[in-house]
């Protein structure tokens, strides 16, 4: 009895530039607004609004300082960028990290990176809130004013 190999279904591959589309025009979004902020200062007060939290409490964000800190970094002055916030520079490096692998992957036609809460532990996410919180705790007291944004 003759058994005739089962035939084999392939999905055709997918094109490598509808791959890495969704991560460009993510990229192209992100350059975007960044060209605005480099070209819109947001030290000038109330170029972009109010902070909603610092109008409500008085006291600084764990974001405060990151559009200051973006226009610095689009004109080459990181120093001054890690003055406004220093929690900036390590999420853009962050950021940028997630979706060079996004392109990479879409390039290669595999899938897209795995969102945060899918790869760190549930506890991460309390540690995160709870550094989160000191440091905006830490920002608004006197020893920590080195920490206010510029």
């Amino acid at each position: 009895m003759d058994i005739a190999p089962a035939a084999v279904t392939e999905t055709p591959a997918k094109s490598r530039w509808l791959g890495i589309g969704m991560p460009l025009l993510a990229g192209g979004a992100v350059a975007g607004g960044l060209a605005l902020l480099h070209f819109r200062d947001p030290h000038s007060q109330g170029s972009y609004g109010v902070c909603p939290f610092y109008e409500l409490t008085g006291y600084w964000c764990p974001g405060c300082g990151g559009l200051r800190g973006l226009h610095n970094l689009t004109e080459g002055r990181f120093l001054d960028a890690i003055h406004s916030n220093i929690l900036l520079l390590p999420l853009v490096l962050g950021f940028a990290a997630w979706w060079g692998t996004w392109l990479v992957r879409g390039w290669r036609g595999g899938p897209m990176p795995p969102r945060l809460p899918q790869v760190l532990p549930r506890y991460a996410l309390w540690v995160a809130i709870a550094f989160l919180t000191v440091f905006t705790v830490v920002r608004n007291t006197p020893w920590g004013s080195w920490l206010a944004p510029v």
